[in-house]
């Protein structure tokens, strides 16, 4: 519902803020449904809305997250990909928000193109659409008229990001003012948790990562892994890039990382401390990857999210 809301909050305030300048509205702003009323949250809002074949031409479709198991919301909103097909042929621009990906990419339009979602569902996007480009720490993409954002309220970025394309810099800002979101935020790194990607059924892949998981205070190889699962190098590496995404050291690095910033949400050790314990000696290497993984310093981190250390 939040991603149905928000929007259209937003559209909203952008049309009040060009009428009070003397201005035209920008956005009709229309509510689109297989019936007149959609219901949502297992029966939780009732909304209305216009049926699909009353619109016949839009300049943007906007595809709200969807909730649940996923195959069975792509199923059960199946109707809506032929005229979201339609509509980008005709020359509309359509935008997903959040989980609102899986139906976008149900249309075939983000064959080959970059893709944004909830970080949480990353691995099983890639497991139901493996030739799109996702991007999991991207929180807005922009191909061809396509747009996709990141998980929960991020979404509300790429609104701002279409209201400056539509609207200007200038309603824009003053949206993200009024709604006090963060203009400009481009990741999702700072609020990802790395849980690892076991959804598969390669058993020595998933000794490896086990592996990782228990000893990542120590140093790790690829040949130590490979010897310990009595496989060459280059299978394990194919391997598991295949069945997790990562290479074995973006594992590695990644399992690191994430004891790493659960020490400073919680603990009172300093950086170095941390550092050591997740097994790291280089300063900068620690700090380099660190902020490769979370977009933010050991530092601004720790700052984030210990309230202890807060400002």
């Amino acid at each position: 519902m939040g991603n149905i809301e928000g929007p259209r909050q937003l559209f909203t305030e952008v049309n009040q803020y060009l009428t009070g300048k003397g201005e035209a509205p920008m956005f009709k702003i229309q509510l689109a449904g297989i019936a007149k009323e959609s219901v949502l949250n297992d029966g939780l809002y009732t909304i209305s809305t216009i049926p699909l074949e009353k619109i016949e031409k839009t300049d943007l479709v906007i595809i709200p997250a969807m909730y649940g198991e996923l195959s069975k919301a792509i199923s059960d909103n199946k109707d809506f990909i032929p005229w979201i097909i339609k509509q980008y042929k005709q020359g509309s621009e359509v935008a997903s928000l959040c989980l609102g990906a899986f139906l976008l990419a149900s249309t075939g339009l983000l064959t080959g193109r970059k893709c944004a979602t909830h970080w949480l569902a990353t691995s099983l996007f890639r497991s139901m659409f493996p030739d799109i480009n996702l991007v999991e720490d991207k929180i807005i993409t922009d191909e061809n008229g396509i747009y996709s954002s990141g998980g929960a309220y991020s979404s509300l970025n790429l609104i701002l990001y279409l209201i400056e394309k539509y609207a200007g810099k200038e309603a824009a800002v003053f949206c993200a003012k009024a709604f006090q979101i963060d203009f400009r935020r481009d990741s999702q790194s700072p609020f990802m948790i790395f849980i690892g990607q076991k959804g598969h059924e390669d058993e020595p892949v998933k000794k490896a990562q086990e592996f990782i998981e228990n000893n990542f205070q120590t140093k790790i190889t690829v040949d130590q892994l490979a010897s310990m699962l009595a496989l060459s190098r280059r299978n394990l590496e194919r391997r598991f890039k295949k069945a997790t995404a990562n290479t074995v050291v973006e594992y590695i690095q990644r399992v690191k990382i994430e004891a790493a910033k659960k020490n400073l949400e919680t603990g009172r050790k300093n950086i170095n401390e941390v550092m050591y314990e997740t097994g790291y000696n280089d300063t900068k290497a620690f700090r380099t990857t660190f902020k490769k993984l979370t977009g933010l310093s050991p530092i601004q981190y720790r700052n984030k999210y210990n309230r202890e250390f807060a400002a």
